[in-house]
């Protein structure tokens, strides 16, 4: 992310000058006052509780969070808060419309900052599970399945990624469609039960239960295979299809997914294994939610 070295605006990547003050990119124009530009300081914050977390988060003057709607448990009465859709031009706001739309999330997001001194607010997740700060450097992205960004700072850019093969899209339990979050800056995501972290090295391959796939690095190749032979796909319970990470790159795997929790809780389970193959077959057509 570039700044103005003359007013200190955000410079679009691409532009030649910066749109508030007309100064060139990197330097200031002629006969003016040259002024040093301090970024917010970084972001502050904590992560408390066990299967049921809250990101408790400290807002100084300067710095602006922007979460999913419904996110937020708390607030201090200095944090203002506004419900507007993202992206700065008319053109970005539509794009943010229709991503939101795509991905079945509400079409505004909500963005806090403080009016006086340090205030807070808390997030948490819909249900049961973990929090996970990523602290994303400028450029960096990562990935993570629908339904699982919560907040960030305004300098994360949150848009949505395709996947790359048809049947990741078809048999990947999270559809086409995966949330893509690209730095500088702080971003929190949720995922059921606990998290497990894996950091595959170059050619490293973990298989995973599609479900159970919370997020990986862009550097991460992402794919479904078959699980094993037709007898142990239909018949050995964990369904027809695994989730194929291969890295180099860090992934996060949660243990326990919301159609898991939703069937325990309806009682649609009858016991034995998670799924049965017919199950796995029929999913394949409709969701299992």
């Amino acid at each position: 992310m570039a700044f103005c070295t003359s007013c200190g605006s955000r410079i679009l990547e691409g532009a030649t000058f910066c749109s508030s003050c007309g100064a060139r990119a990197g330097n200031p124009v002629a006969g003016a006052t040259t002024t040093t530009y301090a970024p917010p300081p970084p972001l502050e914050y904590t992560v408390q509780g066990d299967n049921l977390q809250i990101a408790r988060v400290k807002i100084r003057p300067g710095q602006e969070l922007y979460a999913e709607a419904g996110k937020m448990v708390y607030k201090t009465a200095n944090i203002e808060w506004q419900t507007r859709m993202s992206g700065e031009t008319v053109g970005q706001k539509l794009m943010g419309m229709l991503r939101r739309t795509v991905t079945g999330e509400s079409l505004f997001l909500t963005y806090f900052r403080a009016t006086n001194g340090v205030g807070e607010v808390g997030f948490a997740g819909d249900y049961p599970g973990r929090l996970e700060p990523l602290n994303l450097p400028a450029g960096r992205s990562f990935l993570v399945q629908r339904d699982s960004f919560v907040c960030a700072e305004t300098t994360v850019q949150f848009t949505i990624q395709f996947t790359k093969r048809l049947g990741a899209g078809i048999f990947g339990g999270e559809g086409f469609i995966l949330e893509k979050l690209t730095g500088p800056g702080v971003a929190f995501i949720h995922g059921g039960g606990d998290f497990v972290e894996f950091n595959l090295g170059r050619g490293e391959t973990l298989q995973v239960d599609t479900g159970c796939v919370v997020g990986f690095d862009e550097t991460v190749d992402y794919d479904i295979q078959l699980a094993g032979g037709i007898k142990t796909a239909i018949f050995g319970g964990e369904g027809l299809f695994l989730a194929t990470l291969r890295g180099p790159g860090r992934a996060i795997v949660q243990t326990m997914t919301l159609s898991k929790l939703r069937r325990e809780l309806g009682g649609g389970r009858t016991g034995g294994d998670e799924r049965s193959g017919l199950g796995s077959i029929t999913n394949l057509f409709g969701s299992e939610d």
